[in-house]
């Protein structure tokens, strides 16, 4: 899950083709409304046009050398008391850490009260929880990508895999002469209605690198992004001449010239059939300039109807981070002339745009394209995203995350409003941080809480009421600093994140901090706690955090241990102990990654097993083992490697 979420957060700092941006005569960027193609052969005139320049003897945006990548690629609230048998999410049971409530997010691992769905290394595991022991139930071995989330709804459980990139030795060629070849996603609907008995049910295969997905009742948003063209018989020179290189330019020019509209849009496959195309032409929309040779593409799932998409709509434009409301859904990325060059991040434009595209998401059987707008600087992650009252607000920094903080850095909230198709800007406060960049976002309603870092962290509290006149209220200096805020009732604050040795300003450890945030004008830190030197996953992914409002529990994975406390205002932060799967047969103890609560009981995840555990006393109360994980099977040809947008696949 975190290797995924950094890859494609990487995706955005990957440029392979230098685009100019569109500028008025002012100097400044010109953005309008997206245009909608009018046909296929209007869209098709588009490509054609703006890929002639790139065409290379190794293909369109390919050439020989190493970290090559393809051009445009980028890749709650507690429930109401139970009235029947059936378990409730937030009451019997914890559900993932998501956002927003009611938008649940992919994550590895899912629960419904009863049986506890875990997906790791390629297989996915059903679980037997809620009786006092865990029991697993059943393995299933998936097949196709390498990384997998999972959603779950009612009996269906739909399996998301992202695939990836592979960089492949041209042949005839040296091994340093490289080409990417284009990724696709994989979504696989389980049966799970006998979790001792999980059956495939039907899979789908996308064109394109899988960047998030969001459900909302049962309907799917998976936001995919396709590298230009999708398909084309391209060929490599035959030799390393002049004249063989010259010769297999001037065929894949004549290739790109000759190509059909199919070999520019993304398709889709259910199981064994045959590729239909994912988005019609009328369906895609450009921006005024000239934006990459990359599409993003929204597919609507409707799981109750099974795997074949309902609708599906996409811009000329790269995605990075995704984030969602009950009844819309953001893509936001940085206009992609603005991104560095894979070797050289520093030649990111300081004071750069974030794009931001709206779609409507409230029906659960169509996404419709609403208008988009931009903010200054560059965005952290979801979190730096919230709307409210039908206003979004966004978190940005002057300089990109990727770069590191520097004395003209600052950072600001803006708030937009969807006005005849563009998001408009409402109101902005800046000068968050100068100096500084943004570790944390926490939006709240009417109020909003920001962490930036340099040498000290401030928190500041602002004041989101007046959307036209977002003000800062409070700010609070600490050493150290925290990437994961999260509410503990009405007025509290819990931080996650390091401590920070004052001598060498270099990060110290994981801390927790408990803020008082009661009044927003006077923020104050009430208790810290050390869980010792290292990192916790939850200082990055907000899935490995758990928080139980009935007991005051909080659990969040530090390495080998899940560290268990009590929070509240009466005791502080107060540990109750570290669990450790030490029943697992491993020459080592394995990573914890998830922590949930079913009934009386603390379930602990890791690669091994599950660990039950007392709700209060945390004494062992069983474990289920999963089957060794089978030895990597060897990959002929390419090596994989970790690049931009991907993974390296063959």
């Amino acid at each position: 899950m975190t290797v995924r979420r950094g890859l494609v957060a990487a995706a955005a700092c990957a440029l392979a083709l230098a685009a100019p941006l569109a500028v008025s005569a002012g100097g400044a960027p010109e953005h309008g409304r997206l245009v909608a193609f009018r046909s296929c052969g209007e869209l098709l005139g588009y490509v054609k046009t703006h890929a002639a320049p790139f065409v290379t003897a190794y293909g369109v945006g390919q050439s020989a050398g190493p970290g090559v990548v393809a051009p445009g690629v980028a890749p709650g609230v507690q429930a109401a008391p139970a009235t029947g048998s059936t378990p409730q999410q937030g009451v019997d049971y914890s559900g993932t850490n998501v956002q927003e409530a009611g938008v649940d997010e992919p994550d590895i691992v899912k629960t419904n009260g009863r049986t506890l769905f875990s997906v790791e290394s390629g297989r996915l595991e059903a679980v037997a929880v809620g009786a006092g022991r865990p029991r697993l139930l059943d393995t299933l071995k998936l097949d196709g990508g390498w990384s997998h989330e999972l959603l779950l709804e009612g009996t269906h459980l739909l399996v998301l895999s992202l695939g990836g990139y592979w960089l492949q030795p041209l042949p005839a060629a040296p091994a340093a002469m490289i080409v990417p070849r284009p990724s696709s996603t994989t979504l696989t609907e389980v049966d799970v209605s006998d979790p001792a008995a999980l059956k495939v049910v039907q899979t789908l295969r996308l064109d394109g690198a899988y960047v998030d997905a969001r459900m909302v009742d049962g309907a799917v948003r998976v936001v995919s992004s396709s590298s230009l063209p999708v398909a084309l018989p391209t060929v490599a020179p035959a030799g390393t001449t002049g004249d063989a290189i010259a010769a297999a330019k001037a065929k894949n020019e004549t290739v790109v010239e000759s190509s059909p509209v199919s070999a520019w849009l993304p398709s889709y496959r259910l199981g064994s059939g045959r590729s239909h195309s994912l988005v019609a032409c009328r369906a895609v929309r450009r921006p005024p300039f000239f934006s990459g040779l990359g599409m993003l593409t929204v597919t609507t799932i409707d799981l109750a109807k099974g795997l074949k998409p309902v609708d599906s709509t996409a811009i000329m434009s790269d995605g990075r981070i995704v984030y969602a409301s009950l009844s819309r859904l953001y893509v936001a990325t940085e206009p992609w002339s603005l991104r560095p060059l894979p070797l050289a991040p520093t030649r990111a434009r300081n004071g750069g745009e974030t794009e931001i595209h709206a779609f409507d998401i409230s029906s659960p059987t169509a996404t419709r394209y609403l208008g988009d707008g931009t903010v200054p600087g560059y965005l952290l992650d979801q979190w730096s995203l919230s709307e409210y009252k039908g206003v979004l607000r966004v978190v940005s920094t002057a300089t990109p995350a990727w770069w590191g903080a520097g004395p003209a850095s600052q950072s600001y909230l803006t708030t937009l409003r969807l006005e005849q198709g563009r998001l408009v800007r409402v109101g902005q406060v800046g000068g968050l941080g100068h100096g500084d960049r943004v570790y944390a976002v926490r939006l709240i309603g009417d109020t909003g809480y920001v962490v930036t870092f340099r040498q000290v962290d401030p928190l500041y509290t602002l004041d989101l009421r007046d959307p036209a006149r977002p003000q800062v209220l409070g700010k609070l200096d600490l050493p150290g600093y925290s990437s994961y805020l999260h509410p503990i009732g009405a007025d509290l604050l819990l931080g996650i994140g390091q401590a920070v040795d004052r001598g060498t300003n270099e990060p110290a450890g994981t801390q927790i901090s408990l803020f008082d945030v009661s009044s927003p004008a006077h923020p104050s830190r009430l208790q810290k706690a050390s869980l010792g030197q290292g990192w916790s996953a939850a200082e990055s992914d907000h899935h490995a955090f758990l928080y139980w409002p009935a007991t005051g529990l909080v659990v969040v994975p530090f390495g080998q241990q899940a560290v268990a406390m009590h929070v509240s205002r009466s005791s502080g932060i107060r540990e109750l102990g570290r669990i450790v799967h030490s029943r697992a047969r491993q020459a080592e103890l394995p990573q914890i990654d998830r922590s949930v609560v079913v009934g009386g009981e603390l379930l602990t995840i890791s690669s091994a097993g599950v660990a039950a555990n007392g709700l209060t006393s945390l004494e062992a109360m069983g474990w289920a083992a999963f089957p060794p994980a089978p030895a990597p099977t060897p990959i002929p040809g390419p090596i994989p490697v970790p690049v931009p947008g991907g993974t390296v696949t063959p």
